[in-house]
């Protein structure tokens, strides 16, 4: 699960950091949702914002890589500062907190990065509907990467089963 977290090691490397629920806050009528599921920049895990403390959070709910191929076992948190969460699995860490709006289509907040178990502070930028910005930021300099909205999380039908219902 590299791309959710990958962005703070390049803010480590390069000195800056780049990665559905009812809002308690209203929008500008002219800025869209972060409300959803949004694919990673790296295709490698979903992450689903919702409305949580008067803000929003993004919490893991898909990996594309959920078993650990060293041990066999779900991905965990080995990298968590707090010794007690290093065996918790990735699927439902909160990535993304604390956000608050800061203009239209913008949040501000932190995001945890699970690579290196440590929480920047950082933005999301929504870019249209379909689109928005995960940005980390390291001394007051942003990068980040852009995130895609899953549209929808079901599983296709197998091949060969009927669907029931009207015709």
């Amino acid at each position: 699960m590299k791309s959710a977290f990958r962005m703070a090691s390049l803010a480590l490397a390069c000195g800056i950091f780049g990665i559905s629920g009812v809002f308690a806050f209203a929008l500008p009528a002219h800025a869209q949702s972060p409300s959803g599921v949004w694919l990673t920049g790296d295709h490698d895990a979903h992450v689903r914002i919702a409305g949580c403390g008067g803000g929003i959070c993004g919490t893991i709910v898909w990996l594309k890589d959920p078993i650990d191929r060293q041990t066999g076992k779900p991905a965990v948190d080995e990298h968590n500062p707090d010794p007690g969460k290093r065996s918790r699995p990735l699927l439902g860490v909160r990535v993304m907190y604390a956000m608050r709006p800061r203009g239209a289509g913008r949040w501000t907040g932190q995001f945890y990065n699970a690579d290196d178990g440590k929480t920047y502070e950082g933005n999301l930028v929504v870019l249209g509907p379909d689109s928005v910005k995960a940005e980390g930021c390291l001394i007051g300099i942003c990068m980040g990467e852009t995130w895609q909205r899953v549209q929808s999380t079901a599983r296709p039908a197998h091949r060969g089963t009927k669907a029931h219902g009207k015709t």
